[in-house]
């Protein structure tokens, strides 16, 4: 592995081109499904459900779910971006070719994390245009918003590289999303507010890091939230900062990268 001075930009920037030709190559799987994934939410919770359902905080319930359900699909598409571009790269060995060539461990880190991100707003702008239709959407803190969606987005993607490394089938690749990431979401506050729990439900929610990303969204947009914004800033700074030192650090070692 040669190490150089300053950014490769160019190598960078052939690697994110290389990842955005691959997802537009299978479009309906990374694009149109989570789309219409997102519209069965939106139309099924927020707008059936939702016409039923009394206001939250004076805050309409399609509105109160909507971030929640634009929020999934942002991280379940960067993780599904990564972990999948880092499996494959290992199985048909194109990974070892980025290894010998004049491009460095953050550069590689970097390229897969931003084209990831990049998807995962993509498709966030478009569960965005979708929401219009059903007049979920409101936008209270534009900065804010962006930044949770940047931040979570980045959070998954590198958990994302992480399975990449440590998948060794596509079965294992697909377990974590399955079994731990779904689950969170929906047990993160996506579709109830803290005030329809109880104390040990409650308590369990409150210890579920992804309530703090949803309901930072959902302060990003509606203005509302039920968690400490200070706590919830700290935990996503601190698995931004602890994953990506991780991340650096296998791929120096060269773990499942190697042959």
């Amino acid at each position: 592995m040669i190490e150089i001075k300053g950014l490769n930009r160019i190598g960078l920037y052939t690697l994110i081109r290389r990842e955005i030709e691959r997802i537009l190559r299978i479009s309906i799987q990374t694009f149109a499904a989570p789309l219409i994934s997102a519209t069965l939410f939106i139309f099924i919770f927020g707008y059936i459900l939702g016409s039923r359902i009394d206001e939250i905080a004076g805050i309409s319930y399609i509105q109160f779910v909507f971030p929640g359900i634009l929020l999934m699909s942002v991280l379940s598409s960067a993780f599904e971006h990564t972990a999948s571009a880092v499996y494959m790269g290992r199985w048909i060995k194109s990974i070892e070719e980025m290894l010998v060539a004049p491009f460095s461990y953050i550069e590689m880190i970097l390229g897969f994390v931003l084209s990831a991100v990049i998807r995962a707003l993509l498709i966030g702008t478009g569960i965005l245009v979708i929401g219009l239709f059903f007049g979920a959407v409101q936008i209270t803190h534009p900065f804010l918003f962006i930044l949770y969606a940047v931040l979570v987005a980045t959070i998954f993607a590198l958990i994302g590289i992480l399975v990449g490394l440590w998948a060794k089938s596509f079965e294992q690749l697909g377990l974590l999303n399955v079994f731990v990431i779904m689950p969170l979401s929906f047990l993160g506050g996506m579709f109830y507010s803290l005030e329809f729990l109880n104390e040990t439900v409650r308590t369990i929610t409150i210890l579920n890091p992804i309530f703090y990303f949803i309901d930072g969204m959902r302060y990003a947009t509606v203005g509302y939230h039920e968690s400490n914004l200070f706590i919830g800033a700290l935990l996503i700074f601190g698995f931004v900062a602890t994953l990506g030192s991780l991340v650096i650090y296998l791929f120096k070692k060269g773990w499942r990268i190697r042959a």
